[in-house]
């Protein structure tokens, strides 16, 4: 089932990938015969310097011989950035089959991240794992997102909460903006632990229920740290904004450390401290 879910996902990510090239940025004409939107096969594959037969059976997702060189060569064909390039490698060498056997998931945060989390006094912060499972927060981000000691620790998915509680459906002004950027980070860790079937599980199961879901999922971005800003309207502060940085945690364990500091010059901190005393 890894392997099958591994050619699937790479298949799923050159197509959309390939879709969002236009012609004339390539340097093709538009013509007036083209049916879909984006490249052909073929001229990727012109592009890239192999043949079509090649790139179609690798866009296909078969089991053929594939080399990093000729991958840089595809990656530039299709205006991969950074991230996308390192999905792009995993996913087609498989490079973390042998990584996934030796790791297991951490569930409990170091003490110096512990004190990271508690000197963050007024940064909303959550730490969350290689399933976007949360293992740690603050008191700031308990009071601005939700109480995460009332939830149940096998439901504390930040994914899954971000599409099934109400505040935080409510709470971000452009919601969708807001699950992107977790979703590109989730997709991260898909492309180098897709061999594990808990995350197609996963996948199936929010396609399933959510239909939104699925929508923001088959947009395939992947980015290992979005910097972004976020508005939220809290339902007791009000307007409050946020410049999201999210950072992986130096180790081993997958930790990943999202962190929400007060736009300057906002009443956000001042907000924050009020709701919190």
């Amino acid at each position: 089932m890894g392997e099958k879910t591994r050619q699937e996902a790479l298949s799923i990510f050159l197509k959309r990938k390939r879709a969002l090239i236009s012609p004339q940025s390539a340097g093709f004409p538009m013509g007036s015969r083209r049916r879909t939107p984006g490249l052909r096969r073929e001229e990727v594959a012109q592009l890239a310097n192999v043949s079509t037969t090649w790139y179609t059976w690798l866009e296909q997702g078969r089991d053929i011989k594939v080399s990093s060189g000729v991958l840089d060569s595809v990656s530039s064909a299709l205006q991969l950035t950074e991230d996308e390039r390192t999905y792009l490698f995993n996913l087609a060498l498989d490079t973390n089959a042998k990584l996934l056997q030796k790791k297991t998931v951490q569930t409990r945060i170091s003490p110096s991240l512990e004190t990271i989390l508690k000197v963050l006094n007024y940064c909303p912060a959550v730490v969350t794992d290689r399933y976007c499972q949360i293992v740690g927060w603050n008191r700031a981000a308990a009071y601005v997102f939700l109480d995460f000691e009332k939830i149940p620790m096998e439901q504390r998915n930040l994914i899954r909460l971000l599409f099934t509680r109400k505040e935080l459906k409510t709470l971000a002004v452009n919601w969708e903006h807001f699950v992107r950027g977790f979703l590109a980070i989730f997709r991260v860790y898909y492309g180098r632990y897709v061999e594990d079937d808990w995350y197609k599980q996963f996948i199936d199961n929010m396609s399933l229920l959510h239909p939104e879901f699925q929508s923001l999922w088959q947009q395939s971005e992947v980015n290992t740290a979005p910097d972004v800003l976020i508005e939220f309207r809290h339902s007791k502060a009000g307007k409050m904004e946020f410049n999201l940085t999210s950072l992986d945690v130096q180790g081993n364990d997958d930790l990943r450390l999202s962190v929400y500091t007060p736009v300057p010059e906002t009443s956000t901190e001042k907000k924050l401290r009020e709701l919190m005393h």
